[in-house]
């Protein structure tokens, strides 16, 4: 079954980022680190408990071979897991040596924004 989907205008792209960031500003920013560690361990829950909802989303909209989706499902509830149990490490404050000056590690909506290949030798 070949369906299409629209894509999001510039505009829209535009409104779901600002929703993201005063999400991220208003609510997720002030939560505890066990709260925010306890949502994404619960999210990494969900996508195992319903794999199968989200492997047929996959197969619907990329047109994956479902045992493909259904191992990427599983590989997203990994990285939400990794990433819960080393919050404390990746959410530390880092003083970044630069020259003439002094830098802070950015936190804020970009998560896990590094190649695939590194990731899965961390899991």
């Amino acid at each position: 079954m070949n369906q299409t989907f629209p894509l999001h205008t510039d505009r829209e792209l535009e409104s779901i980022i600002a929703k993201a960031e005063n999400a991220y500003e208003t609510d997720w920013s002030r939560r505890s680190l066990a709260e925010r560690r306890a949502i994404v361990k619960k999210a990494a829950s969900l996508l195992r408990e319903n794999t199968d909802k989200y492997a047929k989303l996959s197969v619907l909209e990329m047109g994956k071979l479902l045992r493909e989706a259904r191992w990427e499902v599983a590989l997203c509830a990994d990285i939400l897991d990794y990433y819960a149990d080393n919050a404390d490490v990746f959410l530390a404050p880092e003083k970044l040596l630069v020259k003439g000056g002094e830098a802070k590690a950015p936190h804020g909506l970009a998560l896990a924004h590094e190649p695939m290949d590194r990731l899965y030798r961390h899991l």
